[in-house]
């Protein structure tokens, strides 16, 4: 059973990134949950000045990479250095590229994204553990707890792999590049374990 730590004191505003990608009413509910009402913006100056950001995702990636790059948003967020949560879509978008559609991403994490191959059924959906667990953001993690995954592409292991996942093939279930963390599950539809590492980003120190 996870024990989850108090909710540290968040002194800022938490951002959710608005750029036309799905899943932000369940991540609004969940950091709701926590006593978190976030601000969703797409506004360059509130998601800079903001104490947390979180960047959710459920789409296709170049429709949302044009739409980050129409609104300069694409620069705005490579620059910031306050904690920032990528998920699902979002931590796939922090990488340099996506096999979907061929499509540049922000660079932020150094992987690429690859579509699974066809060995098994696609999308990979369903509750899955977590293997080689690192990293403050998984802390309270053991490896025991499920989550929940649902995605067709995936990030390959690297040096940025904080925690990872089978499927087909290891790929990376969770990336960390300095202050930016990405998860390819979704914490938000996964329970305890999840809210727990909302938890922990929430109370995270600056970058």
């Amino acid at each position: 059973m996870i024990d989850a730590n108090p909710l540290p004191e968040v002194s800022g505003e938490v951002v959710i990134v608005k750029y036309n990608a799905g899943n932000v009413r369940s991540v609004t509910c969940a950091l709701n949950r926590l006593g978190i009402e976030p601000v969703l913006t797409d506004d360059p100056d509130r998601i800079r000045d903001a104490d947390r950001v979180i960047f959710p995702g459920v789409g296709e990636a170049s429709s949302a990479m044009n739409y980050l790059r129409r609104t300069g948003l694409d620069g705005v967020l490579k620059t910031l250095t306050q904690p920032f949560l990528g998920i699902c879509l979002g931590m796939q978008l922090m990488c340099e590229w996506s096999q979907e559609n061929d499509t540049e991403c922000l660079g932020i994490f150094h992987e690429k994204v690859l579509l699974f191959p066809p060995e098994l059924k696609v999308p990979h959906m369903g509750w899955n553990n977590l293997s080689g667990i690192m990293s403050p953001i998984l802390s309270g993690i053991t490896g025991d707890e499920y989550f929940y995954f649902v995605h067709s592409y995936y990030a390959a292991k690297g040096d940025e792999t904080i925690a990872s996942c089978g499927y087909i093939n290891e790929f990376s279930a969770a990336l960390q590049n300095g202050n930016y963390y990405g998860l390819q599950f979704h914490p938000e539809k996964s329970s305890k374990a999840g809210e727990m590492i909302l938890r922990n980003f929430l109370g995270m120190g600056d970058g």
